[in-house]
């Protein structure tokens, strides 16, 4: 009971240094964020250097507070060791430089030896040895290993052997170039060996370049048919009349052979379109109406022969003597005797004309000079104005004019050839 009744001891209270050591860490945080915040400069300069600190100083941070709760060694000591690491950590990062990081980088560099100064002498003295290429060996290389044989081109060379289903032809290339037996050339050919020998020179088209092992495919049908359409079109674009040979009919027309082609005469354009099937056999003249090599069409025109043939005879600077047959209101047409030809307003004289009708009617006899002429088309230009002595003397005098032509119109052939030959230099 006594025992009971005696007051119980009081327990003690912690000491309050004790208390202020566990307030530490919360103090040392707020120095530091001071002192991050007193470190800011003033001038803009160092602004990504504070940025940097501040992401340095935020994981710091996270590892206080976690070595805050280590019970293995105590809370004063702790904070103490972090604060260290904190302001090392951003005296050495504000102390580094630019020039510092680069002297770390080019470090290692230093300690590797050093290579053999350049020596400008010695490279001056350097001569060209048989193992290099100057510019011209370069591009002879180049040239010799181009590629031979590209779809279209024309190539030359020598028959180098026979098979039974084409020809072997060495144009050149890494390997010989083939030509399909088909391909030797136009129509049926019975027996290769005795039309390619040897050694015989041929000039062939590539149709298909180099395959896997360098060889090109070749014809001699191609580049005969690619030279025919030339001819065709020269001759078509001059006005020619050639001979061909009818050689089979159909309900439209008849076919014709035309330098290797195949050309194709309506019954429309036949002298006897109604007997078409007598001609087969036959040559007939014929002129050129259309030709399209893409196409592959070749029209031809018996009728349109004759009007051919009357154009060859005729040229630039003639004169000649026709009969109005028609009065438009751009000129007169001239029948020339089958073919006719337009004596424009604008060339009928020098001066002021009125009415077309004040110089020539229908009916009368014209003596022009050919100015222009173009057998393709089937147009012949006229020219009366050139024939005048002064401005407008054919509206006064025409006859005069008229009766001496033939004097007048050397003259203006002389001036006539000038032109034409100013022009051939022009186009050369």
């Amino acid at each position: 009971m006594a025992g009971s009744g005696s007051p119980q001891p009081k327990k003690p209270n912690p000491p309050r240094n004790e208390q202020s050591n566990l307030r530490k860490p919360l103090q040392v945080m707020h120095i530091s964020r001071k002192e991050d915040g007193q470190s800011q400069p003033d001038t803009n300069s160092n602004e990504d250097q504070d940025n940097n600190d501040l992401k340095e100083a935020k994981p710091n941070k996270e590892r206080i507070n976690k070595t805050l709760i280590s019970p293995s060694k105590p809370l004063e000591i702790l904070s103490q060791e972090n604060k260290n690491q904190i302001e090392v950590k951003s005296h050495s990062s504000e102390a580094l430089s630019m020039g510092d990081l680069l002297a770390k980088e080019t470090l290692p560099q230093q300690n590797q030896p050093k290579s053999e100064s350049f020596n400008s002498a010695n490279f001056l003295e350097r001569t060209v040895d048989e193992f290099d290429f100057d510019e011209g060996a370069f591009l002879a290389a180049l040239e010799e290993n181009e590629p031979i044989g590209n779809t279209g081109e024309i190539a030359k060379g020598s028959v180098i052997g026979v098979e039974s289903d084409g020809v072997y032809v060495d144009i050149g290339g890494k390997a010989p170039g083939f030509m399909p037996k088909n391909e030797c050339g136009l129509g049926v050919i019975t027996n290769l060996k005795e039309r390619f020998q040897k050694g015989l020179e041929v000039e062939v088209l590539v149709t298909r370049e180099q395959n896997a092992d360098g060889m090109v495919t070749i014809s001699c049908r191609a580049l005969a048919l690619r030279k025919s359409w030339d001819k065709a079109l020269e001759l078509a674009k001059e006005g020619k009349v050639v001979e061909v040979k009818i050689n089979g009919f159909n309900r439209g027309g008849v076919t014709c052979d035309l330098e290797g082609l195949r050309g194709f005469i309506p019954r429309s354009q036949l002298n006897d379109g109604e007997n078409h099937e007598s001609l087969v056999s036959k040559s007939v003249n014929v002129a050129f109406i259309e030709v399209t090599p893409d196409n592959r069409k070749l029209i031809l025109s018996e009728k349109k022969a004759k009007t051919a043939a009357q154009f060859a005879k005729l040229e630039i600077g003639q004169l000649i003597e026709g009969k109005v047959i028609s009065v438009k209101p751009y000129g007169f047409f001239v029948d020339l005797g089958g073919i006719s030809g337009l004596l424009h307003q604008s060339m009928i004289t020098n001066g002021s004309l009125r009415s077309l009708r004040e110089v020539f009617d229908q009916g009368d006899i014209v003596k022009a000079l050919i100015t222009d002429l173009d057998p393709g088309r089937g147009r012949i230009g006229l020219n009366t104005a050139m024939l005048e002595g002064i401005p407008g003397e054919i509206l006064i005098e025409k006859e005069k004019v008229l009766r001496e032509a033939e004097d007048r119109a050397k003259k203006a052939q002389t001036l006539l050839k000038t032109k034409e030959e100013s022009k051939e230099d022009e186009t050369k």
